[in-house]
Parts: C-alpha cells; sequence; structure tokens
C-alpha cells in the first residue's frame, strides 16, 4: 500500500478522518469536486444533506475506480458544504456512513470541510474534491 495514515502524539485523535498521510506511489490522482448528480446530470437528494453527501462519496468513488484506485488509495479529502454549522455534523456523518456501507470502505483519510456560501448551482449542499495515489 502506498499510503500510511498516522496520528501524530500532541494532535487529536478525530474519529472520522487521521491527522496525516504518508504517501509513497508514484501514480498520482487528482478527482474534480463531486456534487449529488446522477449519471445524467440530475441532483439527488435535493435539499438533503445526508443525502447529498453519500451521493457526492459514491461519485468520487465512481471517479477513483476509473483511475484504478479506491478510498483506501485516497491521502487527501476537502469538503465544501454550504452554510455549515456544526448542528450539520450529524448528516454529514450519516451520509458518509451510508455512502462508506455501499462502498466497503470507511474513509479516515486527512480532511478539510469548508463552509462555503454557495456552490455551482443552488440544488447543491456539498462538494467533494479527492486526491490519491497509487505504487
Amino acid at each position: 500500500m502506498a499510503i500510511t495514515l498516522v496520528n501524530p502524539d500532541g494532535l487529536p485523535v478525530v474519529d472520522v478522518m487521521s491527522q496525516v498521510s504518508i504517501a509513497t506511489g508514484t501514480k498520482m490522482i487528482f478527482v474534480a469536486g463531486q456534487v449529488s448528480w446522477d449519471a445524467d446530470g440530475v441532483t439527488v437528494g435535493e435539499g438533503d444533506l445526508a443525502a447529498q453527501v453519500e451521493r457526492s462519496y459514491l461519485n468520487a468513488g465512481t471517479a477513483l475506480a476509473a483511475a484504478g484506485a479506491s478510498f483506501d488509495d485516497v491521502v487527501k479529502l476537502t469538503v465544501y458544504v454550504v452554510g455549515w454549522t456544526a448542528d450539520k455534523m450529524p448528516l454529514f456523518l450519516e451520509g458518509v456512513s451510508r455512502a462508506a456501507a455501499k462502498l466497503g470502505v470507511t474513509p479516515k483519510s486527512p480532511g478539510s470541510l469548508i463552509g462555503v456560501a454557495t456552490l455551482d448551482i443552488p440544488d447543491h449542499l456539498v462538494e467533494i474534491e479527492v486526491t490519491a495515489i497509487l505504487d
């Protein structure tokens, strides 16, 4: 495996991610921000943060698979959420949990969750960018 996930002493251990990702592979994969569109460009889960998180993760998984990778190969996630407030965390985690169950993997790579005012279209509540590496 090209990735070692680490939680160094002196930094908090967070259940849903690792603090550091050490990548030693040679093939880098950059996945464009994935939103909750289906294959026809129709928004899935309009107004439902958990459903949109789930679909965005599944779309990222599809993109990774096209490059021969999976969430096991992810070194960094960046998640943008419209109007983020801490009370939205349970819905966010619900969406991640549902996606993880369908993907058969729990994404634990380092990540950033960033609140934004808006995304590409008003119906989208979340967008996920992924960087992965393969041997």
